[in-house]
């Protein structure tokens, strides 16, 4: 009986802080929020203590605090991505949600604070967490890739996309019934292929130091090759020529080619390998040597 009171006594105050969060004070909510977080992570209760967290962060955006909301997004990523290791380890069925709360948290803390190469740690930390489940796993390598990107890691971003996409067609052709990966495999595949070959023409590694697998990429858009688009048939064809296009005009140093390709491809890109098409012409205009 003595512990179930205590357990009701814990309930109630806990629920009374709660509802002074309702307060329009936002420096008061602030204090309660963060001191109840605090609270609950030395209890162990590490998903509310991140949702104590969330309220900090919301809080700290009011007051228009960047850093402060960045800070309480981080901290509540991490609460987040504990739980969701102890649920693991209690091997409880489960659908991610902690690890996909994390993720989204640490999501909004890069758009605060731009800390890309942190938040690449936490992603990459993430994808190994989602083993079992390999489109989420895609998703956070493709967020590594991105944050690669960001930080002007252009090797370590090209090593995540060949990861990526060595694993989707994998896992593609695991689906039952199929002889090739499909849906959002496919799609995964699509984007690595282009961001493989945009990034590859802008490191411009010497063949001395082309990895094969990045060779055999290079080859699949030699004009001399045979029925070239028959092996990448996951793009379509116009994308493919085009991009045969921009590796021809690189090898060529055909600036002027190359301006008129990017017109024609800018629709037909995402923003980041618009992005990433930018900095090869930026690269063919002033040659930086990223490659040696």
């Amino acid at each position: 009986m003595a512990a179930e009171g205590d357990f009701l006594l814990r309930y109630r105050a806990v629920s009374n802080k709660l509802k002074r969060l309702n307060s329009p004070n936002v420096v008061f909510k602030l204090c309660v929020a963060g001191q109840l977080a605090k609270e609950l992570k030395q209890e162990e209760c590490l998903q509310y203590a991140g949702f104590c967290n969330l309220a900090v962060a919301r809080c700290e955006q009011t007051l228009f605090n960047a850093p402060g909301e960045a800070l309480a997004l981080t901290d509540a990523g991490r609460l987040f991505l504990q739980a969701e290791k102890e649920t693991q380890k209690l091997q409880c069925p489960g659908f991610e949600e902690h690890l996909q709360a994390a993720t989204n948290c640490y999501s909004f803390a890069i758009k605060e604070m731009n800390k890309a190469a942190e938040a690449s740690v936490h992603y990459q930390r993430a994808a190994e967490l989602q083993s079992q489940v390999p489109i989420e796993c895609l998703l956070s390598l493709g967020k590594v890739a991105t944050c690669k990107i960001i930080t002007r890691d252009y090797d370590g971003a090209l090593a995540v996309f060949t990861e990526m996409q060595l694993l989707a067609q994998e896992k593609g052709l695991q689906v039952p019934g199929t002889c090739s990966p499909v849906g959002a495999f496919m799609d995964v595949i699509a984007r690595c292929e282009v961001s493989r070959v945009l990034l590859l023409m802008l490191l411009q590694p010497p063949p001395q130091k082309l990895l094969l697998e990045h060779a055999q990429t290079l080859e699949k858009y030699d004009w001399e090759s045979f029925d070239s688009h028959s092996q990448v048939n996951y793009l379509p064809e116009n994308i493919f020529l085009l991009l045969q296009s921009v590796v021809m005009a690189c090898q060529e140093k055909d600036l002027e080619s190359l301006k008129v390709l990017q017109v024609e491809l800018w629709p037909l890109l995402t923003p980041e390998q618009n992005h990433l098409l930018h900095l090869v012409l930026q690269e063919v205009l002033a040659p930086s040597g990223r490659g040696v």
